[in-house]
């Protein structure tokens, strides 16, 4: 009987101990990789690309709906299926994807992004899914021109910014000055206004643009090392356990050369026989939407943030006044752009998930909330003295005389400011788009990736920029002279 109950602590013990270690490995093991756990639990995979670079990812119309297809979308969506989650795409500037996947925002990029030394620091990468050869786009004119890379020595050559075309361009056109363009439209734009000699993109990339366009042409050059890496798909660091699943598709995808057939699959959206605006109006219209609604939030919660800023900067407590001071020279010293990546990816670090939207409202608002500040105290300022000193003496303190006699005067003698604050806002909130927001200018470079023309975009958006600053600008005179009047 003791032998038993001995074996039967024994095996207890050892059941307890061969727990006890398979527990600690499996929990190790999700510690490990965070990204693929996120994933499984949200059962999605979100994408990060920028969708101006047909033919691997660019919009188009697919029964009616505004779409983002492509060879690579194509990519993430088998990513997804062989993961058995949701895809969501995610657009953001080229510039702002890396620090979105490191924040948490994206899961991994999937944009034809190339590994160079710098982003090797930062993220993992795949396998090359896609090898292709890189390519010089001359004007046809200069054809003849520029046959060797040594042709190019005294020449501007365009090539996008944080490439492995860029670095092939420093490397091989010798005698060149590389100027780094964020988008392809840049490039081509600047190339069909003279303002370079060549653009360094990959060729298939390449190939559609000329086909768009008779006046421009591939060159002859040839790179030495022309294939320094390929395409792959960038991941956090962490992802220790998705980088082999992801390897193991793209290797499925390059036995069987599928993105040889994504991209005929796709090459139908790109050369669709249809009219500019009737194709487009619906880019430009949704943009307008979105821009309206980001000057409209900005200016609102910037001015009450404005008013309670201003307050606090005439106010006689030190400490609320050397807040605003602080607050106001601040945000009037730095860039839109510099505040809304401190919101954007700021907010991810504080573990808030923020999307692109909200995290451009609140950068609006905070930097246009200075702005109202200095507005609010400018009118304060000009009502006479004799008002406060007058509602003083009837008795009124300091908040009542505020609110009931001197705020109402200021309110109205800074109108017009305010309302050149609106217009100043509307043209500000273009910054957004580098965060993937759909405003104007986003629907812009959505437009000219999608048909291939960098130029005819630009002058449309301008135009609608100029219609509606023009318009609240001729609302803002007519109440103006109202008040006026009401004097």
């Amino acid at each position: 009987m003791l032998k038993k109950i001995s074996q039967g602590i024994f095996i207890f013990c050892l059941s307890l101990m061969t727990i006890g270690l398979f527990l600690p490995m499996t929990s190790l093991a999700k510690e490990e990789d965070p990204v693929y756990q996120k994933i499984e639990t949200k059962k999605k995979l979100v994408v990060g690309l920028t969708a101006d670079y047909p033919p691997y990812e660019f919009h188009a119309k697919v029964k009616g709906k505004d779409t983002v297809v492509g060879s690579d979308i194509l990519l993430a969506e088998k990513i997804a299926k062989e993961l058995g989650v949701e895809l969501e795409i995610r657009e953001l500037s080229f510039d702002a994807l890396l620090g979105s996947m490191k924040t948490g925002k994206i899961d991994m990029i999937i944009s034809a992004m190339t590994p160079t030394p710098e982003r090797e620091k930062e993220a993992a990468f795949s396998d090359p899914y896609l090898i292709i050869d890189q390519k010089v786009v001359v004007l046809k004119k200069d054809q003849d021109k520029y046959l060797t890379t040594e042709d190019f020595s005294g020449q501007k050559v365009a090539a996008q910014k944080q490439s492995i075309q860029e670095d092939l361009a420093k490397k091989e056109l010798t005698g060149s000055t590389v100027v780094s363009l964020p988008k392809v439209t840049d490039m081509i734009m600047q190339l069909q206004t003279q303002k370079i000699a060549g653009a360094v993109m990959e060729a298939p990339v390449a190939e559609a643009y000329v086909y768009q366009n008779k006046a421009l042409a591939v060159s002859d050059v040839k790179f030495k090392d022309d294939k320094p890496g390929g395409s792959c798909i960038a991941m956090p660091k962490e992802a220790t356990a998705l980088l082999p699943k992801v390897n193991n598709i793209v290797k499925e995808v390059n036995d069987q050369d599928l993105m040889t057939k994504y991209n005929k699959q796709v090459s139908g959206y790109m050369f669709e026989d249809e009219s500019f605006f009737k194709k487009y109006g619906s880019f430009y219209a949704k943009g307008i939407g979105y821009t309206i609604f980001l000057a409209f939030i900005g200016v609102l919660f910037g001015a009450v943030l404005g008013v309670l800023l201003a307050l606090m900067k005439l106010s006689k407590l030190k400490v609320l006044k050397a807040i605003a001071v602080i607050y106001i020279e601040y945000v009037r010293g730095t860039p839109l752009l510099v505040q809304i990546f401190l919101v954007y990816f700021g907010t991810a670090t504080l573990g808030l998930n923020v999307n692109a939207l909200a995290a451009g409202c609140i950068a609006m608002s905070l930097n246009s909330g200075a702005y109202v500040a200095e507005i609010v105290r400018a009118g304060i300022k000009a009502v006479d003295k004799g008002q406060y000193e007058a509602a003083r003496s009837l008795g009124m303190n300091h908040g009542k005389a505020m609110q009931h006699i001197i705020l109402p005067q200021a309110i109205k003698n800074i109108l017009p400011a305010l309302g050149n604050e609106f217009v100043t806002v509307i043209k500000e909130s273009s910054v957004v788009s580098v965060i993937g927001v759909s405003e104007l200018m986003f629907q812009a470079g959505v437009v000219q990736g999608a048909s291939f023309k960098p130029f005819l975009p630009i002058v449309v958006v301008s135009l609608i920029y100029f219609a509606l600053t023009f318009t609240l600008s001729r609302l803002l005179g007519l109440a103006e002279r109202r008040m006026s009047t009401s004097d």
